[in-house]
């Protein structure tokens, strides 16, 4: 697909120029931190040396008194607490932090992860059951619960209490919980809103160790946890999220717990951990314990301290990975086939695409498979208990969960958000709902939100790449949603001999710049351009910087987001 470059508002120069001088650095690193908000001498100080100290006060959180109360009373009385938690990475995450922290100070706490397939998210009938059956007193729910108002009164009715830890939006109706821990509640006066479901149980147990008098500095070994939640959840990595991801690197960089570090040498991550290694190289495998079989097993192996032990889960866990990743790529070949075989499918606005054998735990990922190369909203269904259920994904700017409302009479239940929504309806309704959908998507959807966009930072001339360029570049990660990796855009390339074509997908080439430095870049996917680079086309690049390990060598690389080639 043909990208739009659209380029970031560039900052004043005498701005630039004043920030380059109080920093002495490049005038286009001082660009880039403007961009971000970091545009005097005082901010770029708190941003290139985050503290501890920049963490909130967890009592600025509303109802924290309350949830330690709970806690401390809880404990007191010698009843049993229930950790529950969702089966996905920020859940799962955050139900090993609390219940290990827990355990290192009263022995009466269990867990409870629902099964994504006959539970589904957030609290469930079977984990309500659970609770009763094993006489607990306390639920504290991680990563969910703010929207179970029905299943926590039935709870409270037969005796429970809860404290309720969550991230997400509430509804206009809250539970009857002891107290509700969330940041986007209303009449919250905590500073920061944009916590993960661990975030939030970081804050608790933070809490709990000031309120009796704990050292706050064993709460700090769990940041590794807390760090791949935040990775993993896709959210903003600005303001609080930026501290803990930091701290929470450098522990798994280092001292990362017994599963971490089994699951990192699994997947072969023998370099520095980043945000993406994290993305791409634990979260998937932590989400494929629930995806191919029961979450439970993830939080095993992230409370386990053995190292034998914890091998032994990981390689459990990488093999459902691997099957993940190939039902992935099976589902995904055939819901493409099906998108090229409908002639109309040019046409359409959206993709709505239904077969009854396809594995329901891996539909989200192949709906954002197809928007890579059918770039519009998309839903995948498949048939669960006489129903079908299916996962959608949006593109930036356009509101799938809006779009799929309107269409809510046909439906069982949906829910999500702007861009990741869930829906169930009846099987004799996909085909109205089809209909209904791309209907709706049709009247709503401007073109421009069809093209996809490349957003860009900067022009920058090769030669300014040198020195200590990368250096710098690098401590304004680490880099995610909010704090993205810059990207670059160099005008007027050649391509240097030896340009190599990988797995007939990919590219790797060498280019040099004005005064003789050489570059290398890779480029996935973009093999149609090896004829014309080959043939001395010039050619504008967009791409962002990385440093490559190989075989215990590092070196720079540019990491080609586009090409356009000059006229």
């Amino acid at each position: 697909m043909q990208r739009k470059w659209v380029y970031k508002n560039s900052p004043e120069d005498t701005q630039v120029g004043s920030l380059a001088a109080d920093l002495n650095i490049h005038p286009k690193l001082a660009a880039l931190l403007i961009q971000r908000g970091v545009d005097s001498f005082k901010k770029a100080r708190t941003f290139f040396r985050p503290s501890p100290d920049h963490l909130h006060d967890p009592f600025l959180m509303k109802d924290m008194h309350l949830a330690v109360q709970c806690v401390v009373e809880t404990i007191q009385a010698g009843k049993k607490i229930l950790i529950y938690g969702d089966y996905d990475v920020d859940g799962t995450t955050a139900v090993a932090m609390v219940f290990d922290f827990l355990t290192q100070h009263y022995k009466d706490v269990d867990y409870y992860i629902p099964d994504r397939y006959t539970e589904g998210y957030g609290l469930s009938e079977a984990g309500l059951q659970y609770a009763i059956d094993q006489h607990c007193h306390l639920i504290i729910t991680l990563d969910c619960g703010i929207k179970a108002v029905d299943l926590v009164a039935k709870g409270v009715a037969s005796g429970l209490q809860f404290i309720i830890c969550d991230h997400h939006l509430p509804g206009k109706e809250l539970p009857p919980a002891v107290a509700i821990l969330n940041a986007k509640q209303a009449a919250c006066a905590y500073p920061f809103k944009e916590l993960t479901g661990c975030g939030v149980g970081f804050k608790l147990i933070s809490a709990i160790c000031m309120n009796r008098g704990i050292r706050i500095e064993s709460v700090f070994e769990y940041l590794d946890l807390v760090a791949v939640s935040i990775a993993a959840d896709i959210v903003p990595i600005t303001g609080e999220n930026r501290v803990l991801s930091y701290y929470g690197l450098r522990k798994l960089n280092h001292k990362p717990r017994a599963g971490l570090q089994a699951l990192l040498d699994v997947g072969g991550i023998k370099h520095q951990v980043d945000i993406p290694e994290v993305v791409f190289g634990l979260a998937p495998r932590i989400n494929a314990a629930g995806r191919i079989d029961h979450a439970k097993s993830a939080v095993k192996l992230l409370l386990s301290h053995d190292k034998v032990q914890a091998a032994n889960w990981a390689g459990s866990i990488n093999k459902n990975n691997n099957l993940r990743k190939e039902t992935d790529s099976s589902i995904t070949k055939e819901a493409l086939s099906m998108i090229e075989g409908t002639l109309a499918a040019a046409d359409l606005k959206s993709t709505v695409l239904f077969k009854e054998d396809w594995h329901k735990g891996v539909i989200g990922i192949v709906a954002s498979r197809c928007i890579e190369k059918y770039y519009r909203p998309t839903i995948i269904l498949t048939q669960s208990q006489d129903k079908a259920t299916g996962s959608a994904r949006s593109v930036p700017g356009f509101d799938i969960y809006e779009a799929i409302s309107e269409c809510s009479d046909l439906l069982d239940g949906y829910g999500g958000h702007k861009y990741a929504a869930g829906l169930t309806m009846p099987l004799d309704k996909i085909s109205e709902f089809q209909r209904r959908f791309e209907k709706v998507v049709s009247a709503t959807i401007s073109e421009e939100l069809l093209t996809p966009v490349l957003e860009i930072d900067l022009e920058l001339e090769l030669d300014s790449i040198q020195g200590g360029f990368y250096k710098v570049l690098s401590q304004i990660g680490p880099f995610g949603p909010g704090n993205m990796p810059p990207v670059f855009v160099s005008r007027g390339l050649k391509i240097c001999p030896g340009l190599r074509v990988l797995k007939q997908q990919h590219l790797k080439f060498r280019v040099r710049s004005d005064s003789g430095n050489f570059f290398d870049g890779i480029a996935f996917g973009m093999a149609h351009y090896a004829e014309a680079l080959e043939a001395g086309s010039d050619f504008d690049m967009a791409y962002s910087l990385e440093m490559n390990t190989f075989r215990g060598e590092q070196s720079l690389q540019m990491m080609v987001k586009d090409i356009k080639l000059t006229e």
